[in-house]
Order: C-alpha cells, then sequence, then structure tokens
C-alpha cells in the first residue's frame, strides 16, 4: 500500500475486530467485582470463585498458541466468526448459569473467543496498515488491551450496584450480536493462506506446556501455604512439556509445518519489546488484582467505589493512547518508552507508601500515574515487536506476544498475591487489625512490583527504532 491513508475497508476491518475485542476483554475484567456475589450465590469459598479467573486464562494460554497456525489454514471471516460465536455461546451459558460449574463452563467457552480475536486483530492491523501509520493505529488498539481492563471493574461495579451478577453477562450479548452482524457485512479476508496439516503431538505439548504453568502459577498462594503438591506436579509438567515442544517447533519451523514458529525471537528488537512488555504487563494485571483488596479491606469502600477508582487512569490511557501512536510514527519507541517506563516505575513505588489512612484520592492519584506511564509504553512495544519481523511472522509473532502475556499475566499476579497475602498475615500475627495488616501487606506487594520495575526502566531505551518511524 503506497498511500498512508487508510482505505475504507481497512478502517471497517479494524474497527470491527476492535469492537470485538474491547467487549471481550471488558467482560473479561467486568467480573471481578462480582466475585463475592457469586461466592454468595452458590455458596461456594474464594479458592473456588478464583477460577472464574483462573480458569479464562487457563484455556487463553492454552488456545492462543494454535492461533498462528489457524491465522495461515483460515480466512479472517472464518476466524472472526468462530472466535465471536464462542465468546456468544458462553456468554449466554455464563447467564443462564443454575449452578457454578456451568458458569465456570461459559467462562472457559467465553475465553476461547477471546483467545482467538486478539492476534488476529494485532495480524490485520500489521498487514493492512502501512509502516508510517502503524502507531496510530496500534495506539487504537493499545486502547482495547490497556483501558478496556481498567474500566471492567466500573462497568461491573456500576452493573452490580443496580441489579445481580447475571446482568455483567446479559448486557454484552446484544452488543455482541451487532458485531457479529457487522463482521458478517464488512469484514474482508487479509493475508494469504496455506493449507498447513495440523502437528496433533504439538497441540498435546502446548496444551501442556502452557496450561501447566498457567495452573503452576494461579497456584502458587496455595503452594506458598503448604498445599505444594499438585501445583509442583503441574507446574514440573509444563516445563518438562515446553521444552519438549520449544524443540519440536524448531524442527517443524525448517518444513513450514510449526504450530508456533519461534523464529521471531531471532530478531533482537523484537524479543527486547516483549521482554519489556511482559514484564510491565505481569506488574499491571498483579496491581490491579491487589488495589482492590486493599481499598475494600484496608480502606473500606464499596465495589462501586473500588471500580471509579481505577476509572480515571484508564480513561486518561484511552484519551492519550492515539497522540501516543502519532508519536511514535513522527519519533519511534525511546521519546515514549523512557519517560513512560519512569512514570509507570514511579506509580508503583508510590504505591508502597499506601496505609490504612490512606485517602482514596492518594491512590487515584497514583494509578493515574501508573496507567499513564502505562499507556506511553504500550503503543511502541507492540508496534516496535511486530514491526521488527518480516510479513510472514506477524502470525506466530503475535501468537508468542499474547500466549506469553497470559503466563506473565499469571506469573505477576501470583507473585504479587503472595506478597499481599505473606505481609497480611505477618501483620496480624503481631496483633495487628485487618485494615492495618493489609496495608502492611500491600507495601510488600508493591516492594516486590517496585524493584521488578527497574528492570523496565533499564530495558526500555534499547529498544531501536523500526522502519516507518524516525530515529
Amino acid at each position: 500500500m503506497k498511500d498512508a491513508a487508510l482505505s475504507r475497508e481497512v478502517v471497517s476491518n479494524l474497527l470491527v475486530l476492535v469492537l470485538a475485542a474491547t467487549i471481550m476483554i471488558l467482560n473479561e475484567t467486568s467480573l471481578s467485582v462480582a466475585l463475592p456475589s457469586i461466592m454468595a450465590d452458590f455458596s461456594i469459598p474464594a479458592t473456588s470463585a478464583q477460577w472464574l479467573t483462573t480458569g479464562f486464562m487457563l484455556t487463553m494460554g492454552v488456545v492462543i498458541p494454535t492461533t498462528g497456525f489457524l491465522l495461515e489454514r483460515l480466512t479472517t471471516r472464518q476466524i472472526f466468526g468462530i472466535a465471536t460465536g464462542l465468546f456468544l455461546a458462553g456468554t449466554v451459558v455464563a447467564a443462564l448459569a443454575p449452578v457454578f460449574a456451568i458458569l465456570l463452563l461459559g467462562r472457559v467457552i467465553q475465553a476461547a473467543g477471546t483467545a482467538l480475536i486478539l492476534p488476529t486483530l494485532m495480524t490485520v492491523a500489521m498487514t493492512l496498515v502501512p509502516p508510517q501509520r502503524r502507531g496510530t493505529v496500534m495506539g487504537v488498539i493499545s486502547v482495547v488491551i490497556a483501558v478496556a481492563p481498567a474500566l471492567g471493574p466500573t462497568v461491573g461495579g456500576a452493573i452490580l450496584n443496580a441489579s445481580s451478577w447475571h446482568f455483567i453477562f446479559w448486557c454484552m450479548v446484544p452488543l455482541l450480536v451487532l458485531v457479529l452482524a457487522a463482521g458478517i457485512k464488512l469484514l474482508a479476508n487479509v493475508g494469504d493462506h496455506r493449507d498447513t496439516p495440523l502437528d496433533v503431538p504439538s497441540v498435546i505439548l502446548s496444551a501442556l506446556a502452557f496450561g501447566g504453568l498457567v495452573y503452576a502459577l494461579s497456584s502458587m498462594e496455595k503452594a506458598v501455604e503448604g498445599a505444594a503438591t499438585l501445583p509442583l506436579i503441574v507446574g514440573i509438567v509444563g516445563v518438562v512439556a515446553l521444552v519438549v515442544f520449544v524443540r519440536r517447533q524448531n524442527r517443524l519451523a525448517h518444513e513450514n509445518r510449526a504450530l508456533l514458529d519461534f523464529s521471531p525471537f531471532k530478531v533482537r528488537n523484537y524479543t527486547l519489546a516483549v521482554a519489556v512488555m511482559l514484564l510491565s504487563f505481569g506488574l499491571m494485571l498483579g496491581s490491579v488484582t491487589v488495589l482492590p483488596i486493599y481499598l475494600q479491606s484496608a480502606l473500606g469502600v464499596s465495589a462501586l467505589v473500588t471500580g471509579l477508582v481505577v476509572m480515571p487512569g484508564g480513561l486518561l490511557q484511552g484519551v492519550i493512547s492515539p497522540v501516543v501512536g502519532r508519536i511514535f510514527d513522527a519519533r519511534g519507541p525511546r521519546p515514549l518508552l523512557i519517560p513512560g517506563s519512569i512514570m509507570f516505575a514511579a506509580g508503583v513505588w508510590l504505591m508502597t507508601l499506601l496505609g490504612q489512612d490512606s485517602k482514596v484520592w492518594m491512590v487515584v492519584g497514583m494509578h493515574v500515574l501508573f496507567a499513564v506511564g502505562m499507556g506511553m509504553m504500550m503503543t511502541p512495544l507492540m508496534t516496535t515487536a511486530l514491526a521488527s519481523l518480516p510479513n510472514e511472522y506477524y502470525g506466530h509473532g503475535s501468537a508468542i506476544m499474547n500466549t506469553l502475556q497470559q503466563l506473565a499475566g499469571a506469573t505477576g499476579t501470583a507473585f504479587l498475591v503472595v506478597f499481599l497475602t505473606r505481609g497480611t498475615q505477618a501483620g496480624q500475627d503481631a496483633g495487628m487489625d485487618v485494615a492495618a495488616a493489609t496495608s502492611q501487606g500491600t507495601s510488600w506487594a508493591f516492594l516486590f512490583a517496585g524493584v521488578v520495575s527497574l528492570a523496565v526502566v533499564a530495558l526500555a531505551p534499547l529498544l531501536k527504532p523500526v522502519r516507518g518511524a524516525k530515529a
């Protein structure tokens, strides 16, 4: 495409995929504030309810590695139809769920749809958009990836304040139907396709590797408390399966038969961008898990207020993302990544100061600094990673990135929750009340996050400009 202007067809394709991804990711996080209500309705403990989140991530970790293969074998319209259909079916199942097991099944089906749509969106964007406009377009996509999770608790809290948790799902159904209809009418097929045979052993190894690792990481808190046998066994199986899986993919790549081709890691800029993205993404998901616990247990605010606390940061990310994209197109990644990483780390370190007497507005301010820093990094990282690759690696590169994001999210959440739990328990053992003990646990969690954030600051300046962006 010689002209930098985007055609109507390109805009239509991207708009449909962005809307679908927004709805899916928004629904993923909006359920978090409803977990207490679900626990009460089904008379289940927190350890069971947590599987609504863990199961979602587990399914994503299993399905996403297959998307590189699917993007080569199926058309864009076929993948979109499968993804949206699965998510719609899962949403209806979850909304109608009479027992917890059915609700969990609905979430798993939803996750399968979400896992297909994200790599498709990134691959279509990198294929259709000229290099000089990629930053702007990826800025819009980063709104979906970063802002939708941040606004999910706000939306969920508002719905829960007016009705039951069932309506968190029912509200999504008409939106999904409209997006599905728009996709059928507007979406065009993108890219070349090959009739590549499916390597069944690779699928099994992938499920064992990524599924096992996500499960083990998500169960880290139980392991710390002494129930370590099953997570340890599953984790070892996951590591062994991953080693075998990677070796098999490297061998199959020479025959163009790899389920997930790891050749993108041969590109230094891609590897660095993915590393920074994973560190920041893990800390982001871990932080948005810890903050609601702190707000409700230490400061005693409601679920609705908890959702409203993270809303300004999420909205600001949405506002700045298109601007960030345009700056990236003109100046490259470093003018955004360096100040963004510093703001991100500063926000995390400030959160170590939170205590039982902290004001809600202080939390809002810290989260805004944290969120804006994340917003300045997300677009440059995604665009730099994929734009550093040859065209034929876009599908596999985006699948790798999205798969590892699930592992990073599970890892970040697991570590921060472990530090939160250990710090809280230490405080209670020392005679503190719940509010003071939770505040101490929160400080421990963010102290760990702060140390990790220094790696983000150190690595960010190492990324190089890519084609289509100025040095």
